[in-house]
């Protein structure tokens, strides 16, 4: 009997199974209300956040695959809407930029193309009337000869080396111009032939002054044949008219600077001061008068436009222990474009 009722006093009371029906009601309740509102948080973020984050990411991307005129709209959120702004700021800014570009572009295609008719003209049409000049003032001289005086072929020979140096300043000036645009492409070329052409161009040069030309082991590089070997006749040249009193020795050296070959030209002759190593390189300037030293003062300004046509630098080095200059330059490695 005792055990019976203390049986029946373990069993539940309605009250508390009631209770307990309560509390699981509110649980579910409350767990269908988190899951309500985590929708309504999904929904919201969704379309309040991520659509206007799909969409600008859209516009975005329609920019930068070229669709310059899409202008960006994005009203919300406001943070959104400010990165809208900001991005479609920068897009008119690239576009004015490349408008400018491209109006510049077609400025110098047509500068390009007004230098390639002055070329013409320079190289047909400016130098036929100084062949002329020079051709008859020469014939002048030979034919009254026995009439003429001291003065008169002195003014003579300044006419005719007047029509000669203006004819050499205008084959430079047209070497000069066309540096890049009409003497070919670029392919790997062997710098060691290009050394030999330069030497064989000078050879009356090397011998009247029993000049001295050595050599490193010369590499291949990616580079226009034609102007490589004007590059190196210009700077041996220069050397050998710049020379001391003593016979010229000039040295080519070449050693590899990265995907570059840093190329070299000493000679013992009279040297650059370090203050003239910007002047020398701009074109028609001269340190020495035309009597003493004969020139056009395009040789180095053209010497520094081929380099950097190649994509490579020319400098003077002032730090070189030789007692003339030395001159340096890189050029791109073959195989390396």
């Amino acid at each position: 009997m005792t055990m019976i009722g203390d049986t029946l006093d373990l069993a539940p009371r309605p009250e508390v199974t009631a209770q307990i029906g309560r509390l699981n009601t509110a649980l579910l309740v409350l767990f269908g209300l988190l899951l309500a509102c985590g929708l309504v948080l999904i929904f919201i973020v969704r379309f309040a956040v991520l659509k206007p984050i799909d969409q600008l990411t859209d516009q975005v991307r329609a920019v930068a695959a070229g669709d310059f005129d899409r202008d960006l709209h994005v009203d919300r959120p406001a943070e959104l809407a400010e990165l809208s702004s900001h991005i479609d700021s920068m897009r008119d800014r690239i576009v004015s930029a490349w408008r400018v570009a491209s109006d510049q572009a077609e400025e110098l295609r047509r500068s390009n193309s007004e230098l390639e008719q002055f070329a013409y003209v320079a190289s047909h049409d400016l130098q036929e009337p100084l062949r002329k000049v020079a051709s008859f003032t020469q014939m002048l001289e030979q034919r009254y000869a026995p009439e003429l005086d001291d003065r008169a072929r002195q003014y003579i020979h300044y006419a005719v080396d007047g029509a000669k140096r203006m004819q050499l300043l205008i084959n430079d000036l047209l070497d000069f111009s066309r540096v890049g645009r009409v003497t070919g492409g670029r392919s790997p070329t062997e710098t060691g032939a290009v050394l030999d052409r330069a030497l064989d161009n000078l050879s009356a040069a090397i011998d009247d002054t029993s000049a001295t030309v050595t050599r490193d082991e010369l590499p291949q590089v990616d580079g226009n044949p034609t102007q490589l070997t004007q590059l190196f006749q210009n700077l041996i040249e220069n050397a050998i008219k710049f020379r001391s009193e003593e016979p010229p020795r000039i040295h080519i050296g070449a050693r590899r600077a990265g995907d570059m070959w840093e190329f070299s030209c000493s000679d013992n002759g009279i040297g650059v001061e370090p203050k003239y190593a910007d002047r020398i390189f701009l074109i028609f300037q001269r340190l020495h008068p035309r009597e003493v030293y004969p020139g056009t003062g395009i040789g180095l300004a053209l010497c520094r436009k081929i380099v950097e046509y190649h994509g490579g630098q020319l400098w003077l080095d002032g730090e070189a222990e030789s007692r003339g200059a030395t001159f340096r330059w890189t050029l791109p490695a073959a195989g390396d474009r």
